[in-house]
């Protein structure tokens, strides 16, 4: 089967491409897109346990079947924020 494979902007950046085209066995699952996606882009490998998969609009596990053309976006989490602050170095609110 064939499927899509959407990265989110970090994993886009590393892969140097926006989306892939896996080709997997029949009973393939999301565990089994990320470890032969893993195989066949190295550069994004290390990420790739950290990915959010959302598969048909929802996020999946890896025991997740795939079907025949289904799309699935990697998403990576993103970190920010300042940290906590102290309570003497918070502004008030204008």
């Amino acid at each position: 089967m064939e499927v899509v494979v959407r990265l989110g902007s970090g994993l886009a950046t590393a892969a140097g491409v926006r989306r892939l085209r896996m080709e997997l066995p029949p009973e393939a699952t999301v565990a089994t897109l990320l470890v032969r996606l893993g195989e066949s882009e190295p550069a994004i490998a290390p990420a790739l346990e950290s990915a959010l998969p959302v598969l048909r609009g929802t996020q999946a596990s890896g025991g997740e079947p795939l079907a025949d053309g289904d799309e699935v976006a990697l998403l990576t989490p993103v970190a920010g924020g300042a940290g906590r602050t102290s309570p003497d170095r918070r502004k008030p609110w204008p």
